[in-house]
């Protein structure tokens, strides 16, 4: 299982689903569905928020609500 939390700067990843079933109305809204893509902007000096980018909305989000968002790494298809 790979999370948000777990993705570096500029990774990005597929969100695949949730293993908690409750997360926050406001991030379901802003795009936080699966099937959408979340990108790592920016994290901050301690780790924690982490800023992303989801569905084109611009996010803060905890640390630990991010280890919660399961996703699929999604390959740079300019790497290969």
């Amino acid at each position: 299982m790979i999370t948000v939390a777990e993705l570096g700067l500029g990774q990005k990843g597929i969100i695949k689903e949730f293993s908690d079933s409750i997360l926050p109305i406001k991030l379901l809204e802003l795009g936080c569905l699966p099937g959408n893509t979340v990108e790592v902007v920016q994290v901050a000096p301690l780790n924690d928020p982490i800023y992303i980018n989801v569905n084109g909305s611009h996010i803060a989000i905890r640390r630990s609500l991010a280890m919660q968002i399961e996703i699929d790494i999604q390959e740079d298809p300019t790497s290969k």
